[in-house]
């Protein structure tokens, strides 16, 4: 069990301080609003997004959304506040732009992989044709010939031989 729900139990428990009120020096009470979102482990967390929004304006923020909500919020704080102290002109908006342009090119790319693809299928149709084309002529130049026609190599030398052609 969490502190808060033994808290609220009654059965007293050593609090450990948040990461919000370890930063801002301040005493963690159990009814601290940032300690079920900032916990003391995780003092990075608080750190920018203290440095982004303050600490007022957190809290604010906070209070304002219903409480079922209040985990995702602060998640998308700490999200924002870590892009924004990785680039602080774009922030997350930067992001995506830099996925946008990131899914154009691999539209691109696909586009012109499946061009490549179709003109590959397109060359095999074109080979499968010629090689039943030259199946069939073999069938029709049997047939011309009449039975003794072979394609055996040993029985066209023989041919060859009586006939008196060079081999």
């Amino acid at each position: 069990m969490g502190s808060q729900t033994l808290a609220r139990l009654g059965i007293r428990t050593h609090h450990q301080p948040c990461a919000a009120c370890r930063m801002l020096r301040r005493r963690c009470d159990s009814n601290c609003i940032l300690a079920p979102y900032f916990p003391g482990d995780e003092p990075d967390k608080f750190a920018g997004v203290h440095k982004v929004f303050g600490a007022s304006n957190v809290i604010k923020l906070i209070q304002m959304v219903e409480e079922t909500n209040r985990e995702d919020a602060v998640k998308a704080l700490v999200y924002e506040a870590r892009a924004r102290l990785r680039d602080p002109v774009y922030g997350s908006t930067g992001t995506i732009f830099q996925l946008q342009k990131m899914v154009q090119d691999l539209k691109l790319q696909l586009k012109s992989t499946n061009a490549r693809v179709l003109e590959l299928q397109q060359q095999k149709d074109q080979l499968l044709g010629i090689f039943m084309n030259v199946d069939h002529l073999d069938v029709l130049s049997s047939v011309d010939h009449g039975p003794s026609f072979s394609l055996d190599y040993e029985d066209s030398m023989a041919s060859n031989l009586v006939i008196g052609k060079p081999h």
